[in-house]
């Protein structure tokens, strides 16, 4: 009788510790990690982190509740050095098993939206990309003046400056260099469809030309309504063979632009320099936006050589040098006024 008690016993215990320790699992693997303040937490994991520092991360942030409940799910399920790099944003209540197979499968990694601005260089390019995505942006410049990867994406030039498409783009955190470089590139060779290339051609242009005017264009516009006449002001000069003296070609050919330009710098010893050379410059001054591609190709017709800032984000336009030269003494006056509104 002792004996039937005493296995009986011994049976219960080892079932209440079962249980106990099967609830323990449940609670480690599945247990909620609550935070709030807020209760949704933006968690990075960048190139070469390691786990160690992973989970070191999700703890200073409050979104584990236990470096060693997370350390047990994670060495069971495994692959511990496959962890995505990403953003990911976890919500409180989420479990030690949730959060680990996130972070394995990288399925939630959440796309960082970047607008880049028209008529942006490539160097700014990189230091925009760099700061949103945490990309490098030596390797960006690297690739932007790499002629064989350029001729790999179809680009007859020696530098993808001006190919680079300027809008918002959805990326990874960290996401490659060269996945960032080949979709604007890509964008832009989607935009400039077939017939904006007939277009091309029957101005007896090619792209590379065009998307140099282009940025020219648009380093000297402000006012949408303007680009069309900007564009004639130097398809005009273009059919003259006058030196096109456009501002953004210096500003591109000085070292340490944008500044504003000096008189020296007018005398640069530059292929860009438009002051001193006539025709189109070797290549983009910039990355012009699609609104400035089309202006180039479809400029507005008018007898227009000139044009001067207005003070007010316009310009005026003239046929002659010297109504050019009155326009500038206009606008001397005009600033050392104020520039009156209206």
């Amino acid at each position: 009788m002792t004996g039937s008690r005493t296995r009986s016993s011994l049976l219960t215990l080892l079932v209440v510790l079962f249980l106990a320790t099967g609830g323990t699992g449940l609670w480690i693997f599945f247990g909620p990690n609550t935070f709030d303040n807020p209760p949704r937490r933006v968690f990075l994991v960048s190139r070469g982190q390691t786990f160690r520092a992973i989970v070191d991360s999700l703890s200073e942030q409050g979104i584990i509740r236990s470096r060693l409940f997370f350390d047990i799910v994670a060495r069971t399920y495994g692959d511990v050095s496959t962890l995505r790099v990403g953003r990911y944003a976890f919500r409180s209540g989420i479990s030690n098993a949730e959060l680990f197979l996130t972070l394995r499968s990288g399925k939630e990694n959440l796309l960082i939206n970047v607008t880049v601005p028209e008529g942006s260089l490539s160097r700014t390019q990189a230091r925009l990309f760099a700061r949103a995505l945490g990309v490098d942006s030596v390797l960006y410049m690297a690739l932007v003046h790499d002629s064989a990867f350029a001729q790999s994406l179809g680009v007859e030039s020696p530098s993808l400056e001006g190919y680079l498409l300027p809008q918002t783009y959805g990326f990874n955190w960290q996401q490659d260099e060269v996945d960032v470089v080949r979709a604007e590139v890509a964008e832009l060779q989607l935009f400039f469809s077939d017939s904006l290339k007939n277009r091309a051609r029957a101005l007896g242009m090619t792209m590379h030309q065009v998307l140099t005017l282009a940025s020219i264009v648009e380093g000297e516009a402000i006012l949408d309504e303007e680009r069309p006449t900007i564009a004639g002001v130097y398809h005009n000069r273009l059919r003259r063979r006058m030196r096109l003296e456009a501002d953004p070609t210096i500003q591109f050919a000085i070292p340490d632009g944008p500044r504003r330009i000096l008189y020296s710098d007018l005398r640069i010893n530059s292929p860009y320099n438009t002051y001193k050379y006539a025709g189109l410059p070797p290549g983009p001054v910039g990355n012009p936006g699609t609104a400035s591609i089309l202006a180039t190709l479809y400029p507005a017709s008018h007898s227009y050589l000139f044009f001067v800032a207005n003070g007010r984000g316009g310009h005026w336009f003239s046929t002659s040098y010297s109504q050019h030269m009155q326009n500038v003494r206009r606008f001397r006056r005009e600033r050392a006024k104020g520039f009156p509104s209206g």
